[in-house]
């Protein structure tokens, strides 16, 4: 599946995101755990886009794909400044380069710039959303493009592939239907593997299905509100849709 967004969009998400991330880590304890992701804390959080955006250009530039992900801070440096300094270089790495120009990446289906585009929106996005919710301020909204974007992402690169990567399986077969702007996906478990499409609306055969808005669908793929969210509407098999958000879980930790 391909970016839902502009590659344009994608960029501007990627500053915005990132900046907001570090505004809500100012001034907030470093070691305040994140409540969806259990073991790191805020300054972790911070460090670790920081660390990520210094991975993507070294394995852009170089061509060789980084054995080790985490970076530290200079002496002295605060994690937030040590993010904005990446943020500002992979910013302008990306936008001196057409999004289907071709370079490495971890997804062999997507070996070209867009998918550090899109990959690098959601990081911030996500991790922003951590900070925000370890901090306990009230959560900035994630636009509706955005969140459906990374809907697509989440069960195109993460359900899919990362899962397949990782070896990881159902237990069961079982189909779930997801719903949000719109927009419809059907993701598929199965004992051999799992796989995920974009679907028009209509009569394919699902055993459960999960919608509503679209930030709460994203953030609910991601981890990042509960599994029995009152915000989300769930029919049908409580199994199914149980099986493949503990499966995403795996896959995006």
């Amino acid at each position: 599946m391909t970016a839902e967004i502009g590659h344009v969009r994608l960029l501007e998400t990627i500053e915005a995101e990132a900046r907001l991330l570090v505004r809500s880590a100012t001034g907030v304890d470093p070691g305040f755990d994140v409540p969806g992701c259990p073991g790191l804390t805020v300054g972790e959080a911070v460090r670790h886009v920081g660390s990520v955006y210094r991975m993507v250009l070294t394995w852009l530039r170089s061509g060789e794909r980084p054995t080790a992900w985490q970076r530290e801070p200079d002496r002295g440096q605060p994690v937030e400044e040590f993010l904005l300094a990446g943020l500002r270089a992979v910013l302008d790495h990306l936008a001196a380069h057409d999004p289907a120009e071709e370079c490495p990446t971890w997804w062999p289906e997507r070996q070209n710039y867009g998918f550090w585009y899109r990959r690098l929106a959601h990081e911030a996005t996500v991790h922003r959303v951590d900070v925000q919710q370890a901090a306990g301020v009230d959560r900035d909204p994630v636009p509706e493009d955005v969140a459906l974007d990374g809907i697509d992402e989440g069960l195109s690169l993460w359900f899919t592939h990362r899962l397949a990567v990782l070896g990881v399986r159902g237990t069961r077969h079982a189909r779930v239907r997801i719903r949000a702007g719109g927009r419809e996906w059907l993701a598929r478990v199965t004992p051999t593997g799992t796989s995920a499409w974009r679907v028009e609306a209509g009569p394919e055969p699902a055993d459960g299905a999960v919608s509503g808005p679209a930030e709460a669908v994203y953030l609910w793929l991601w981890g990042r509100i509960p599994p029995q969210s009152q915000v989300l509407d769930r029919d049908g098999s409580e199994d199914a849709i149980a099986q493949l958000w503990a499966l995403l879980r795996l896959a995006t930790r």
